[in-house]
């Protein structure tokens, strides 16, 4: 492992002479769409189809409020974690009750966690996402730091340990030390082909839609969007957590979805890590995050890697077996410092490979799924388009492992993206088209951060 620290942030972009006035143009774009898309305390991820507050995306988007105004960022992670539920779980969705109900599908009538003990005064969903926040957190403040952000930091840290707990201990369904996801929606990778399988036994209809209205298929062409069969099935799963009162005791009993997933457990493998340093900034002891960090990541190598492919793949805990699709979330657990070189090595061959395209001038965007797969579908949603924030991750792994100069090609890649087509939700992996929702506030933030490198 090669330790690499944060650069430190400026007020602006890091500028050659060649680029100073597209970088410069660049950063101000980003700036105004996180203007733009700021609700007052938290910052939706669009205007259009997402209009109230999602988990992960607040992570991601409080790393790029450090570089313009590093008091959103705290207020963006207090706002998100003021809804923590009491078990210590961060729901998936904070929904603004200035909304009105059906702006989204769906909403919070149907989650109904007003029902359920232990949960916050305000509407959210009773599902969660990648725990990147301690990961967040802790790269804002290195960005920027500042006694403020130390007294963020302070107030934050037993959140952030109560969401790791919560994943460690209550979703700890295989009992091998990885947390289980009940639902694709919690993976982050709504519709990837990693979840085909494990979908495929949830027992639904296309036509349960019929009963609903999705809002997504408003905003974006449906042919860029998850099927209905693949929404009458995510229905299924949330109707059958919420009919238990969102209860995690006895899941493999009873719940039709259940999967160890990379990115999930490699997120809080490298959330711990962060914590250790976020305790040693606060005055605790950094030891048992330290001692956790090992044991996910040694979890993870032993759970989800695969001899054969030289990837990590998600774990069906249903049929017991490694999904077979490789998708970028194979190439997700370099975020862990500890990952062993040999697994570091066979994982950069993957990325290297033509399926995913990884090098240090690329000639395409990083897709999100195996681009010579006879499933690959360069324009819907989880299949094939390239994310900002998962390429993001990527490269954070490799500045990790001493990969400088692939990190320095994904770089390029995500900046050359939004230079191009704009601070688009996701982008074709071939053409780099914006697609989904614009203005979209992770795309932004992600900029913001790789500019001031």
């Amino acid at each position: 492992m090669v330790n690499r620290t944060v650069p430190p942030a400026g007020p602006g972009p890091a500028l050659g002479t060649d680029a100073a006035g597209e970088h410069g143009r660049m950063w101000g774009v980003a700036r105004a769409t996180l203007d733009g898309n700021w609700a007052g305390g938290h910052t939706v991820p669009s205007r259009t189809l997402y209009p109230h507050q999602w988990s992960w995306d607040s992570a991601f988007i409080a790393i790029g409020w450090a570089h313009i105004r590093p008091d959103r960022t705290w207020s963006e992670l207090d706002s998100l974690f003021r809804a923590q539920w009491r078990d210590g779980r961060v729901p998936h969705i904070v929904f603004n009750p200035a909304v009105a109900g059906g702006a989204y599908f769906p909403g919070p009538g149907f989650w109904s966690s007003n029902t359920v003990e232990g949960t916050p005064p305000v509407a959210t969903s009773g599902l969660v996402q990648p725990p990147v926040h301690a990961l967040a957190a802790w790269h804002a403040y290195r960005r920027v730091p500042s006694e403020a952000g130390r007294v963020a930091l302070r107030r934050l840290y037993p959140r952030l340990v109560a969401q790791q707990r919560y994943l460690a201990t209550c979703r700890d369904v295989g009992g091998a030390g990885l947390a289980s996801i009940v639902h694709p929606w919690e993976s982050g990778l709504d519709n990837s082909p990693a979840w085909d399988g494990p979908m495929s036994a949830v027992p639904a209809e296309a036509a349960v839609m019929r009963a609903y209205r999705r809002r997504d298929t408003v905003h974006a062409d449906p042919a860029h969007r998850p099927t209905d069969l693949d929404y009458a099935r995510y229905v299924t799963m949330v109707t059958a957590y919420r009919a238990g009162g969102y209860r995690d005791d006895s899941l493999a009993d009873r719940h039709p979805f259940l999967v160890e997933c990379p990115l999930f457990n490699a997120a809080m493998g490298a959330s711990e890590v962060a914590l250790a340093g976020i305790a040693e900034a606060i005055g605790v002891d950094p030891g048992p995050h330290r001692e956790r960090a090992v044991a996910i990541t040694e979890a993870v190598v032993t759970r989800l890697y695969d001899l054969d492919t030289g990837t990590f793949h998600p774990r069906d805990l249903r049929t017991g077996r490694l999904t077979p699709a490789r998708t970028v979330l194979g190439l997700t657990p370099l975020i862990l410092p500890g990952l062993p070189a040999r697994q570091v090595e066979t994982v950069l061959a993957e990325a290297r490979s033509a399926r995913f395209g990884l090098a240090a001038r690329m000639d395409r965007p990083l897709p999100s799924h195996d681009r010579t797969a006879t499933d690959f579908e360069p324009l819907r949603y989880w299949r094939g388009p390239s994310w900002m924030n998962i390429t993001w991750l990527i490269r954070l792994g490799l500045l990790r492992h001493g990969h400088d100069r692939l990190a320095a090609g994904l770089r390029s890649s995500m900046i050359d993206l939004v230079a191009a087509a704009g601070c688009h939700e996701y982008f074709h992996p071939d053409t780099g088209v914006g697609l989904g929702s614009p203005a979209f506030s992770w795309t932004a933030a992600l900029l913001l951060d790789v500019l001031a490198d």
